[in-house]
């Protein structure tokens, strides 16, 4: 039996804070905590859900505990998933200056076996050990979700509200022309405004006049489309009404400055503000990761492919930039995106035009971004007079 005079000693933790860890659910908040002098063991608790009162109280309760034993008070450290209860609970624990951190699920580490467990229990530790990895500073362990204000977040409400109404005017239109489709006809425009009375004067392809219950069916799709329509006049009205305080100020907002360049209207302009660019980002590639243009590359020995942008970021953003550099082509056809399209598109022999708009977009992305925070105009981009 072999001797070293190497001594075993066991790998020590010294905790400064209590870290805590949160999975929420619908019906229970499961709490997972680490605290000084517990014995570094992982204790769980859980309130009900919404219930940030009684958090805040084991929050104390647990502060008590940590100071019986050790005889100092330490702070408070959390940690939550970014889901669906957005960042009222972040807000709600910083205001009790409670440190708190919401992290990228996709962004952590898991096992790659086939079937893996995955319970609340199971989720809560890994998301302790993930946060007690970025407080010690590891590089890459994690990707933290920047918290955006209350009046940012609100700010949103308008472009994502008319994307779900513009959504639901499709469906009826749709509805309304499959419904008059199936008794022959074709040529009935349902958003035009003589709607009502092409409806009363319709008939079916044998010549008949259009069944009563049929009519009536239509009549209600039609008011259904109509509030439709009123609501998102509303919305646009919220809109224009937000850029032209904006366009009151003496220093040009950033919106302003994108609705100076030919070819961005006004909802092209607040989609791409409050999406993406009101954000502060480091370089380039940030820009590109936020919105999901990134590139992904497969890259293992002799293995070298690139997969395509990530899709990982705001599908918002992408999908309004995909848009943009397609009408980018049409009202800038002199700048240098969009010769530089028109060369690369040739060069493939007129292929893959899809994939080369993408690349388009992530570049026009990154050029708008250094326009709006460092004023730097685009290369042979037509600039409206203010």
């Amino acid at each position: 039996m072999l001797k070293t005079d190497i001594p075993t000693t066991a790998i020590q933790t010294n905790l400064a804070a209590i870290f805590l860890s949160l999975e929420l659910s619908r019906s229970t908040w499961l709490i997972t905590s680490l605290s000084p002098g517990n014995g570094e063991k992982m204790s769980k608790h859980s309130v009900a859900a919404g219930n940030i009162v009684a958090l805040i109280e084991l929050f104390s309760k647990l502060q008590e505990r940590s100071r019986a034993r050790t005889g100092q008070t330490y702070p408070i450290i959390t940690i939550q998933e970014a889901g669906l209860d957005g960042f009222w609970v972040h807000r709600s624990l910083e205001k009790q200056g409670i440190e708190s951190h919401i992290v990228d699920a996709a962004s952590i580490a898991t096992p790659r076996r086939r079937r893996r467990v995955k319970t609340d229990r199971v989720d809560g530790e890994a998301l302790l050990r993930v946060l007690l990895a970025f407080k010690r500073k590891e590089p890459r362990v994690c990707a933290m979700v920047r918290p955006i204000s209350h009046e940012e977040e609100d700010r949103r409400r308008i472009g994502r509200e008319r994307k779900a109404l513009m959504v639901e005017r499709v469906c009826h239109v749709n509805r309304i022309k499959g419904l008059l489709f199936s008794q022959g006809i074709s040529d009935y425009e349902p958003l035009q405004k003589d709607r009502r009375q092409r409806l009363k004067e319709l008939q079916t392809g044998d010549g008949q006049m259009l069944a009563q219950h049929m009519k009536a069916q239509i009549a209600r799709e039609l008011d259904r489309l109509e509030l439709v329509m009123e609501q998102i006049k509303a919305v646009e009205d919220e809109r224009d009404a937000l850029i032209a305080e904006q366009s009151a100020e003496t220093k040009p907002s950033p919106v302003m400055m994108l609705l100076g360049i030919k070819g961005v209207g006004a909802e092209f302009a607040n989609i791409l503000w409050s999406e993406g660019l009101f954000r502060p980002f480091d370089n380039r590639r940030q820009v590109a990761a936020y919105a999901g243009l990134a590139p992904t590359p497969w890259q293992s020995g002799s293995i070298d492919r690139e997969q395509g942008v990530s899709k990982a970021g705001n599908p918002r953003l992408r999908t309004t930039l995909i848009q943009l550099a397609w009408l980018w082509l049409r009202h800038q056809p002199d700048s240098a995106l969009a010769q530089w399209f028109r060369g690369r598109v040739e060069y493939n022999g007129g292929r893959m035009k899809k994939t080369t708009i993408v690349a388009l977009a992530r570049k026009l992305l990154v050029a708008l971004w250094k326009y709006v925070t460092s004023g730097v105009i685009i290369d042979g981009a037509v600039i409206r007079a203010a």
